[in-house]
């Protein structure tokens, strides 16, 4: 039987969790972080940490949705819904989730380590994620439906896989001919895909 803990027990220890959670998962990531890592310092045993979280993945998913508000902040109403047209939000949308990726250590790790990013996603409550009113994907979903007449036609899934394509590209800079021009390949890739994406501006 699991111990019992007032509301004011649980809300502590979940909060020792979150921080063990974040920096352990940022420093030596989700398969490398153990319970007992994770349990460490928070006065409870490893096989009570799951009357707290289901899995590991599952306390990484809730350490990114505590940080979802302030990424769509940054991306979406910062950046895509800053600038005075489509083609432009896009471009800065695109450059602002980049250096999210490259500055949120979170986020990131996941971007660079796409076998952690399967395993969160196999754990993902896909309803939760989705109806979550700071989602930046919902955001930016709504974004396309509003500016539709703008683009150049495509489904909008099409146009957020494109977007997605883009920012894949971290990933991929090593493998490049010269990964020295990587800033400036990535900017003109931003270019061609925000205008490939866009009707012409009259």
């Amino acid at each position: 039987m699991p111990p019992a803990f007032s509301a004011t027990e649980k809300a502590r220890i979940t909060r020792l969790l979150l921080d063990n959670g974040l920096k352990l998962f940022t420093t030596q990531g989700l398969r490398k972080t153990s319970l007992e890592d994770l349990v460490s310092g928070t006065g409870i045993a490893k096989s009570t940490f799951y009357v707290f979280f289901d899995s590991k993945e599952a306390l990484y998913l809730e350490l990114m949705l505590t940080q979802m508000a302030e990424v769509k902040s940054r991306v979406v109403d910062g950046a895509l819904r800053e600038e005075s047209d489509t083609r432009a939000g896009l471009r800065a949308f695109l450059h602002a989730t980049l250096a999210e990726l490259d500055g949120n250590p979170l986020y990131g790790r996941l971007m660079t380590h796409p076998e952690e990013m399967e395993a969160v996603v196999r754990k993902l409550d896909q309803e939760r994620v989705t109806s979550a009113p700071d989602n930046p994907v919902t955001a930016l979903a709504a974004y396309l439906t509003e500016h539709s007449d703008d683009l150049a036609g495509d489904d909008p899934e099409v146009i957020i896989g494109v977007l997605q394509a883009v920012l894949m590209m971290p990933l991929h800079r090593d493998r490049l001919a010269r990964p020295d021009l990587y800033p400036k390949i990535l900017d003109r890739l931003i270019d061609i895909v925000a205008t490939g994406l866009t009707r012409p501006q009259r």
